[in-house]
Formats: C-alpha cells, sequence, structure tokens
C-alpha cells in the first residue's frame, strides 16, 4: 500500500529507482495529476523526475506516476512484443495486439475525453512539444504517454485509438522513455504548488511568447563583470522595461522564428 502523506492525508507515490510490482496499478487519487507511462524499462522511471521539486511533489502526492510494463502484456512463453515489419526492411516493430492491450489497461477507468485524458506517443514524426503542449496538458486530469522502442509501434494501432504524436526534437532516441520524462517534467512544474514561485512561470522562457531575460545574482562584480546597473536602482519600472526589451532582443537574434509568431500576436486584428 502506498504510504500516507502526513501533510494532507492523501495517499502519496514515493519516487524509488528501483522498479516496483511492475502490474500493481496505483491507486488514483481524486484531483491528483496522473502520468502512466507504457514502457518496456519501467525501471527507468521515475529516474530525474524523482529529483528536486518534482521527485517532493510526487512523494508529497501532488502528483502521480504509474509506469506499466509493456512486455507483462506479450504474447507467449518468452512474452514477445515485436515482430518483423510488413513488407520487410530492418528492425523490428511493435505488435498492434500487444500495445492495444496495454493502452486499454492504461486506459480503464480514465475518462474518455481526451482534453481530459491526453493520449500520447513519443514519436520523432509527432508535432514537435514546447510550453503550450506542456500548459495544455497541465490543465488536463492526467496523461497516458507510449514510450516507442524497435522501428515504432504498428500504425493500426495510432489510428484506431486517434493517438496524439508528438516528438521532443529533430533527432532520433533509442526509445521514448527520455524524452516522457522531459515532457513530463515540463508539465509537472506548471501544476499548482510544485514550484515555490509561481512568478516565476510566468516570466521565464517560452512563457510570454519570448526567451527569457538574462539573470544576474551576487557578488555585485565578477572577473570585471558588473550586474548591468538598472538591476541595482530598485526602480521597478525600469527594470521591468529593461527585462521586457532585453527578452525581446534575445528572441529575435536566437530564434527569429518565434520573434515573428511574436509581431504577428501582437499586430491588431482587421
Amino acid at each position: 500500500m502506498p504510504a500516507t502523506a502526513r501533510s494532507h492525508g492523501r495517499l502519496a507515490v514515493r519516487p524509488t529507482l528501483k522498479p516496483r510490482e511492475l502490474m500493481t496499478n496505483t491507486p488514483d487519487i481524486a484531483g491528483v495529476w496522473k502520468a502512466k507511462v507504457i514502457t518496456l524499462f519501467p525501471g527507468a522511471f521515475p529516474g530525474v523526475l524523482g529529483e528536486s521539486l518534482t521527485g517532493k511533489a510526487l512523494q508529497d502526492g501532488t502528483w502521480q506516476l504509474e509506469p506499466i510494463h509493456l512486455r507483462e502484456f506479450g504474447e507467449g512463453k518468452h512474452k514477445n512484443v515485436d515482430d518483423t515489419p510488413a513488407g520487410g526492411g530492418a528492425g523490428m516493430v511493435i505488435r498492434p495486439d500487444v500495445m492495444g492491450n496495454a493502452i486499454d489497461f492504461a486506459m480503464n477507468g480514465v475518462p474518455p475525453d481526451r482534453a481530459k485524458w491526453p493520449l500520447v506517443y513519443l514519436s520523432p514524426r509527432g508535432r514537435r512539444f514546447d510550453q503550450a503542449t506542456a500548459k495544455r496538458w497541465s490543465e488536463a486530469q492526467g496523461i497516458t504517454m507510449i514510450c516507442g522502442r524497435f522501428e515504432g509501434v504498428d500504425d493500426r494501432v495510432l489510428f484506431h485509438y486517434g493517438i496524439e504524436e508528438v516528438s521532443l526534437g529533430d533527432f532520433v532516441l533509442t526509445g521514448g522513455e527520455i524524452a516522457a520524462q522531459a515532457m513530463i517534467d515540463a508539465t509537472v512544474r506548471l501544476l499548482p504548488g510544485v514550484l515555490g514561485n509561481a512568478e516565476s512561470v510566468e516570466e521565464e522562457s517560452h512563457s510570454n511568447g519570448l526567451l527569457e531575460h538574462p539573470q544576474f545574482t551576487r557578488p555585485a562584480e565578477w572577473r570585471g563583470l558588473p550586474i548591468p546597473e538598472v538591476l541595482m536602482s530598485g526602480h521597478h519600472g525600469k527594470i521591468a522595461e529593461w527585462r521586457q526589451k532585453m527578452a525581446e532582443k534575445i528572441t529575435r537574434d536566437r530564434r527569429p522564428d518565434m520573434w515573428a509568431a511574436y509581431e504577428a500576436s501582437r499586430k491588431p486584428d482587421k
């Protein structure tokens, strides 16, 4: 049984680097965001998600994590999960019957409305993950993520379930586990109560369509480089103006695509 969090009397999932009993369905806690991850490597979780603020929030029951071992749904004596690609070619493909059974297990009891509970396949051919996606997922009740391996998943599974395909970036990983952790981290930190200072979320990169302004701290001068004078002035209006100008300059110089979108969003509708 999961331990009881003394701070508020709710069930909590304790982060651990050891694989838990693989087919134990973690009890859902009403009102708590949950990530279900279908993976061939459940021992990879929580990984870095068990550290720092996300790990503390996981331990406190602010969010939940349930790795689901795909191998447990495998076929035959050896629990096979893959087969050769139809039409020939290199590599192996995850079987639709195996993945389908895992998805049915994961989605049992969750809201059928995908806005409330997205079903996502981490795929290099998916739409690129961004801050807006993390915010959308954080406003749902939870999410089910599918970590691919080999040459991917039989495409009939994606069609049958209407699965959302999302990519971490324009590169290929050996599997979806690293991408899942990155996306969960970006989402969980937006949940109420996870970060100590809610204002920091509003000011950081991508939150308002711009990259974040430069940050400084003590000492006032380091190796001949002083903190910009305006930040030491105590004039909040001038500081805010400087930060806005710097955010705009950095975005314009480093991400012309973001700058174009930002400029377009500022134009009044005709």
